[in-house]
């Protein structure tokens, strides 16, 4: 009988890729053994995926849900879906902003430990949480990480950000790049590498990333970033391949095995994380860090397994600051 070796190894492709997924996720979630769970109001579960993915982390004891929007369709929607949501908590808001509000100052009054997005849009629930009367911010910027889980890297891959500052001051990237470190070191990585990523490795006055990449380094060197071990500017091929590295005769400490790749604005790292999950099978969580809570962003369109997977990252977060 004939095949294609294309569809073969196209086939091929996607059982490793749900392979390496399932692993590093179940890692994951092993991380997360013997927390309590995580008090979590879910906002705005207007979708089957969202009961389900709250359920799913209910059930692995990563969070105790309480969900905040119109109870009424809730139950509905529940019932239709075969979901049990018998003994949660839920709180009636009626539409997705009063649902945000909602959430935001339960987090401030200490209900919660940790918000999560449900189908509402990002920026319903962002604002919600940088509204200076919900008391949420801290003196961190916010921002946002995408955990990217690469079948063909031999490591979670961070990246940021790509869902909440558009273009980034050099202050603020200083903040993105703390944030990001502090979760690195909350997921297991003491000292993580750190790409800042521009076009081309070298500083040209005529790319402004590439100079603030120098400078963020600068930084790092002066103890103004801590934690992380910092090159930059580097390229994409540059900061993932040590080969590539080599080839350009590039001698550096992160190239080729970075933990954390630094875009230059929103633009840059989301379609990045896209074109990652979407061309090469990658698994993406999504948390927002900066807040007094963390915040679990994940897309309206993501994988079951993705909202848990944030869900776990939020436990570690709020794990990791309760130690320190």
């Amino acid at each position: 009988m004939y095949s294609d070796p294309v569809v073969v190894d196209l086939e091929s492709r996607r059982h490793e890729t749900t392979s390496a997924a399932d692993s590093l996720h179940q890692a994951l979630l092993a991380r997360c053994r013997g927390f309590a769970p995580l008090p979590t109001a879910v906002v705005y579960p207007g979708s089957e995926l969202a009961l389900r993915a709250t359920f799913d982390a209910a059930q692995a004891g990563l969070i105790v849900p309480m969900l905040v929007g119109p109870v009424r369709e809730i139950r509905a929607l529940a019932a239709s879906e075969g979901v049990a949501i018998d003994g949660w908590r839920l709180v009636d808001a009626g539409s997705p902003r009063d649902a945000a509000e909602t959430a935001a100052r339960l987090a401030r009054d200490g209900e919660v430990g940790a918000l999560m997005k449900g189908s509402l849009h990002t920026d319903e629930l962002m604002s919600a949480v940088v509204r200076k009367d919900n008391q949420l911010r801290t003196a961190a910027r916010i921002s946002h990480v995408f955990v990217m889980h690469v079948p063909s890297y031999p490591r979670p891959l961070l990246i940021t950000d790509a869902a909440i500052n558009i273009a980034p001051s050099l202050e603020d990237k200083a903040h993105i790049l703390q944030n990001a470190i502090h979760l690195a070191q909350a997921l297991g990585v003491a000292t993580p590498k750190v790409a800042i990523l521009s076009a081309v490795e070298t500083l040209n006055p005529k790319i402004p990333s590439t100079l603030e990449a120098a400078v963020l380094c600068k930084m790092a060197e002066r103890g103004q970033i801590t934690g992380g071990v910092l090159d930059g500017p580097l390229a994409f091929d540059n900061a993932i391949s040590l080969d590539a590295a080599r080839t350009k005769g590039i001698d550096s400490p992160v190239a080729g095995q970075a933990d954390i790749l630094m875009v230059p604005d929103l633009v840059t790292g989301n379609m990045l994380a896209k074109q990652l999950s979407f061309l090469a099978g990658a698994d993406a969580a999504g948390i927002v860090l900066g807040a007094k809570v963390p915040v679990m962003l994940t897309s309206r369109a993501g994988s079951l397994r993705s909202r848990l997977a944030s869900c776990a990252i939020a436990s570690l977060v709020a794990a990791a600051r309760c130690a320190a």
